[in-house]
């Protein structure tokens, strides 16, 4: 398969097969994330480039709240 189908923030998404959270990242807003999570599970911001994803895997991007 050339394509792998994940969830990003619930919403379904295809990406190339062997992309990184990087990858998925950038098809986000340009802003930066305060945190990146695939399966519940943190990922730090230096293994973005280097954290492959698998089909079906659930990334959930959590941006800064601002205001109070």
């Amino acid at each position: 398969r050339c394509y792998m189908k994940i969830l990003l923030n619930q919403q379904s998404t295809d990406l190339p097969a062997q992309a990184s959270v990087q990858d998925a990242l950038a098809l986000l807003a340009p802003r930066p994330p305060f945190a990146v999570a695939v399966n519940t599970v943190f990922v730090p911001k230096a293994q973005y480039p280097s954290h492959l994803l698998q089909d079906g895997d659930r990334v959930e991007v959590i941006a800064p709240v601002t205001g109070g």
